[in-house]
């Protein structure tokens, strides 16, 4: 088989575990169609193949875990020159997009093998769709400083370009720190400020909120503050300056 008939499958997987009617049922032929997977975990993308189709037999493929970037560049280039379609999978919502996956991507255009994106859940998007702010202009920045002093200056410059640029500021935490980050925010931004919170996207949880930061304040820092504690929780925040 030549590499040119190999083909990439980028999975969208799950936000959330009990979320499984977000997958569209066509995932499962793209599954079905790949001989080798490369995941950023196998035991949770197993789990996940398992909870989306009983008629995948998860021994059949060929498994890699493409966080090894000792191994896991070879043996995709290896898969390609074999003509085995392959199936990127990352943790949670769309490989390439704040996860894993992007580099093996850039090795399939390389290589010049069709590369297929699948339709699913997305956490930015999301988040974005519903918050009400500007989608025309906006930019996912990931993950902001850890040190205080630090995550405070980068709050200012995002806020401060959005008012410039009205566009709509994205941004994650690790969920053990979200409430902090979320103090941080309203701490430090002007009263007029849109902020959003988007927790548990997709799952029986979901709980979406936009709101200046006066009104966050006036809740967030009241005795109402355990109403809207998200420790833990998967969240992704957005941030618009007026």
């Amino acid at each position: 088989m030549s590499e040119a008939t190999s083909i990439v499958y980028l999975i969208p997987s799950l936000l959330n575990d009990e979320a499984t009617r977000s997958i569209p049922s066509y995932i499962v032929d793209a599954v079905k169609d790949c001989q080798a997977l490369f995941v950023e975990n196998e035991r949770t993308a197993r789990r996940f193949l398992k909870k989306i189709s009983t008629e995948i037999v998860i021994d059949n493929y060929e498994w890699f875990v493409m966080t090894d970037t000792l191994t896991a560049p070879a043996a995709f280039k290896q898969k390609i020159t074999e003509g085995k379609h392959i199936g990127i999978i990352s943790e949670a919502g769309c490989p390439g997009v704040a996860d894993p996956g992007q580099d093996l991507v850039s090795v399939a255009h390389e290589r010049d093998v069709e590369v297929k994106p699948l339709i699913g859940p997305n956490s930015i998007l999301l988040a974005l769709m519903a918050s009400g702010m500007n989608g025309q202009q906006f930019q996912f920045v990931g993950y902001l400083p850890i040190n205080e002093h630090e995550r405070i200056k980068a709050i200012r410059e995002l806020e401060s370009e959005s008012h410039k640029k009205n566009c709509t500021q994205i941004f994650i935490e690790t969920p053990y720190r979200n409430n902090q980050l979320v103090e941080s925010i309203i701490k430090t931004c002007k009263l007029s400020t849109k902020f959003c919170i988007a927790v548990d996207l997709t799952g029986k949880g979901e709980w979406i909120k936009t709101k200046t930061i006066g009104q966050w304040s006036r809740q967030f820092l009241s005795e109402e503050k355990k109403q809207i504690d998200i420790h833990k929780r998967p969240a992704i925040f957005l941030l618009l300056a007026s």
